[in-house]
């Protein structure tokens, strides 16, 4: 709310000179990640287990992907956003406890492999409610899509078990910007999902705040910061269980406007 209130007062109170908006803009650059990520698959026999995958199967907790963000503005107070990124990971750990996944049970100082495919696409459409000269609010409506596999496996054979998961789960939000000097601006959007919705059931929030500095008409540099927390519980026939995911970090990139 704070972040929303902010918005509000500089749009309002904003008398920045009036400047041509760009029609598209695309965002190149790199995503710091930290990760938490509680994960359980139901199976045939019964509940499964609730897996940290950071700490139980040891993938990692940090790293540095490559996203795309971007905005086409179709219409003076209306625009389609998109943005892509890649978080798949793997390991292979001894584990230190005893882990049922669907219909598995990796017994406890066995060595798992685990690969989880996991890409993340977001699209929206803004409705610019508040348009000032050098700021905007607006409401969105879009679909936060996961796209994930996770494969787990024993070393030395055996059973291996693959579970694919597609979520495309409905977003509603606010995303604002405003200009405060020729060369700076500060932009933010927050989205929230909290909905029975299909084969899916549970919450989502996705907060994002940058800033931006204009080398040129054309191209800016900028920093932000993306937190995102998902708990959903899925029923599924190639995915019973539930995905509590939550990852946050820092971003830097290149933006262009044309």
């Amino acid at each position: 709310m704070r972040v929303i209130s902010f918005f509000i007062f500089l749009i309002i109170t904003s008398t920045a000179i009036a400047e041509e908006d760009p029609r598209f803009s695309i965002s190149i650059g790199a995503f710091f990640t930290d990760r938490e990520s509680q994960t359980r698959v139901d199976g045939e026999s019964g509940r499964g287990t609730d897996v940290d995958l950071e700490d139980d199967l040891g993938l990692d907790k940090s790293d540095t992907v490559f996203r795309v963000d971007a905005y086409w503005r179709f219409a003076e107070k209306h625009r389609f956003d998109f943005s892509a990124f890649d978080l798949s990971r793997s390991s292979s750990k001894q584990i230190e406890r005893e882990i049922v996944w669907e219909d598995t049970t990796y017994p406890i100082s066995s060595t798992v492999n685990t690969k989880l495919d996991l890409a993340i696409y977001k699209l929206g459409y803004t409705w610019m409610f508040l348009k000032r000269e050098r700021s905007f609010l607006g409401a969105t409506v879009g679909l936060y899509i996961a796209d994930m596999s996770a494969t787990l496996s024993a070393s030395g054979g055996g059973s291996v078990e693959s579970n694919d998961l597609t979520a495309p789960l409905p977003v509603i939000g606010l995303r604002g910007e405003h200009r405060f000097a020729d060369r700076w601006a500060i932009r933010g959007s927050g989205e929230i999902f909290a909905v029975d919705y299909g084969d899916y059931e549970g919450s989502l929030y996705d907060v994002f705040v940058g800033l931006d500095f204009s080398v040129t008409k054309a191209i800016a540099v900028g920093v932000g910061i993306n937190s995102v927390k998902l708990d959903v519980g899925v029923s599924k026939n190639s995915f019973q269980g539930d995905v509590d995911w939550q990852y946050e970090g820092a971003l830097a990139y290149l933006k262009f406007d044309f």
